[in-house]
């Protein structure tokens, strides 16, 4: 079993990959799904693990929402999964080995594996993925942002490799893209202060392709690095638009 840290999800109609995540997550004392509306079988679904701890609120922003997910943990020492992602063995290896030292200003990054219908994804801007999952909440937290969000170090927390990896189950259906794009572009659109004029939204796009399919090498991805990059230029391209037609729709008005 993993003692001393908790597994810490927050679910939205989760349940094409939820149960192969909370499968991997059984050698944890406790895992805690933080669930923000959903109208499919994610609370079944968690309600077959015992070790889970499922509680229903709102969804805040994807950094605020995290925050007040981890505030819900039995432990300080939290280990932060998407309902997509799973540990592998070597992770769960080295998370038994941890040191979950109460007072230990200390955190992990752990390596995530993305795959787009099944295939590892080595460039595009998905490959070399590693992210801060493992961490004291004492001394380090999710930030305020309310898309691409991440945890927040103090200046003198001690942050290191961690060996295994994270399997990110990214996208099973391309229709995820589309449904992301929508998603994330209004998330963004609302926190974004200023508006672009559409020739200037139109460049930034183009530049969101150029860099994910030439800069990153997305092209070495084949037609997964094609679809990556048109759905990289498509959400910038709304993200942008949608905040210029809403300012615009509002100095219209009487």
């Amino acid at each position: 079993m993993i003692h001393g840290i908790s597994a810490v999800i927050i679910t939205r109609d989760a349940g094409p990959t939820l149960e192969q995540t909370l499968t991997a997550l059984t050698p944890f004392d406790e895992v805690v799904v933080y669930d923000n509306g959903s109208t499919d079988d994610t609370r079944e679904i968690a309600s077959r693990f015992s070790n889970v701890r499922f509680h229903e609120g709102d969804f805040l922003g994807f950094g605020p929402t995290k925050r007040h997910a981890v505030s819900l943990a039995a432990n300080d020492w939290i280990l932060s999964l998407d309902a997509d992602e799973r540990p592998d063995d070597r992770l769960l290896q080295a998370l038994r080995r941890w040191d979950t030292d109460p007072e230990a200003n200390a955190a992990a990054r752990i390596r995530r594996e993305n795959l787009l219908l099944g295939h590892p994804v080595r460039h595009s801007g998905w490959g070399n993925d590693w992210l801060v999952r493992l961490f004291n909440r004492r001394y380090c937290n999710f930030n305020d942002a309310m898309v691409h969000e991440s945890v927040a170090l103090s200046g003198d927390t001690q942050c290191s490799r961690m060996e295994g990896k994270l399997i990110h189950l990214a996208v099973t259906d391309l229709s995820q893209f589309l449904e992301k794009v929508n998603r994330y572009s209004s998330l963004r659109a609302e926190s974004s202060e200023r508006t672009k004029h559409p020739a200037v939204i139109v460049a930034k796009a183009l530049f969101a392709f150029v860099r994910t399919y030439g800069l990153r090498l997305g092209f070495l991805d084949g037609w997964r690095g094609l679809v990556i990059a048109f759905s990289n230029a498509n959400g910038v391209f709304w993200k942008y638009m949608k905040a210029y037609a809403a300012d615009h729709e509002k100095s219209q008005r009487p």
